[in-house]
C-alpha cells in the first residue's frame, strides 16, 4: 500500500527507498546480504518530517531489493558506463549478490514486481504532481534521497553531504536550482556539488518538466550527515538534528517559491 500524506502547497517529497517490507516470497529467495537491506535510506522519512506544513508526502513501504522505484521501468541503465543497481537489483551496492544462488528474479518476476509495486507507485506520485498542478499551475517534486559516503563500487572517494540532481537543469527552472544549490552553499560544514556523480534517478528525469509546470529536483544526501554508517545505522541525533535545521530552510524556500 502505498503512504499518500495530502498538502496543498506546491511542494511534494518523494521517498521511494526508506521502505524495508520485503514479501515472504522474494524474503525466501534472497541471502544473508540480501536479507541485511545495507543500501536502505535509513530513516529518511523521519529526517524529513514535519520540516514544513503544507507539503504532500508519497512514499513506498515496499524495499529497493524487491524493486527499484527509482529506477525505469524498461530496465534501461540511467548511468551508462558506470557501476549501478538495476530495477531489481541482484548485487548490493559494494557489488556483492543479494540472492542465493539461483534465485534472481526471471523476466516474468520482474515484470510481476513492476506491476504490483513499481506501477502503484508512480501512479500515486503521478496523481499527487497533476492534483498539485490543478490547485496551483505548477508543482515542484523534491525525492529524497541518501547513501553511504564510501562506496568504491558506486564512486570513488568520498562522497560530498549534498548532493543535488537535477539532470544537468533539465527537469527544473534555472531558479529552482539555484535556491537549492545557494542554500546548501551556505551550509557551514558541509559539502556539496550539482549534478556530479548523482543526477537524478528516474523519478526526476520522468516527472521533471518545467515548461510543463512541473519542476523535479533529487538531493542525495550522505549518510554520515545523520546516521551512523554500520549496522544498526542508528540517528547520530546531534547531525540529525543540525541537518534537519538545513533542509527546513531548503523545503522552505522551495514551498514560497512563485513562477
Amino acid at each position: 500500500m502505498i503512504e499518500v500524506v495530502r498538502g496543498n502547497s506546491p511542494l511534494i517529497l518523494g521517498l521511494p527507498h526508506t521502505g524495508t517490507d520485503i514479501p515472504a516470497d522474494c524474503l525466501g529467495a534472497l541471502n544473508d546480504t540480501g536479507r541485511a537491506m545495507a543500501d536502505t535510506d535509513w530513516h529518511n522519512d523521519k529526517l524529513y518530517a514535519g520540516l514544513v506544513d503544507g507539503a504532500t508526502s508519497v512514499r513506498t513501504p515496499i524495499h529497493r531489493y524487491v524493486i527499484d522505484v527509482n529506477r525505469d521501468p524498461s530496465g534501461i541503465s540511467l548511468y551508462p558506463g558506470q557501476n549501478t543497481t538495476g530495477l531489481c537489483p541482484t548485487t548490493d551496492f559494494d557489488g556483492r549478490a543479494i540472492y542465493l544462488a539461483g534465485q534472481e528474479p526471471d523476466a516474468a518476476e520482474i515484470a510481476r514486481r513492476t506491476a504490483a509495486y513499481h506501477a502503484p507507485y508512480h501512479s500515486a506520485l503521478a496523481a499527487e504532481v497533476a492534483r498539485i498542478k490543478a490547485l496551483h499551475g505548477f508543482a515542484i517534486l523534491y525525492d529524497c534521497h541518501s547513501i553511504r559516503s564510501e562506496i568504491p563500487f558506486l564512486f570513488d572517494g568520498t562522497l560530498p553531504d549534498f548532493n543535488i540532481g537535477t539532470n544537468s537543469g533539465a527537469s527544473c527552472a534555472p531558479v529552482i536550482e539555484a535556491l537549492v544549490l545557494s542554500r546548501v552553499q551556505a551550509a557551514a560544514g558541509y559539502t556539496s556539488i550539482l549534478n556530479g556523480r548523482f543526477k537524478g534517478g528516474w523519478t526526476t528525469r520522468h516527472y521533471g518538466n518545467p515548461l510543463g509546470g512541473t519542476h523535479a529536483i533529487q538531493m542525495e544526501l550522505a549518510q554520515r550527515t545523520h546516521i551512523i554508517e554500520a549496522p544498526p545505522w542508528a540517528i547520530d541525533r546531534p547531525r540529525f538534528d543540525a541537518l534537519r535545521t538545513h533542509l527546513r530552510a531548503i523545503l522552505t524556500d522551495l514551498q514560497n517559491w512563485r513562477p
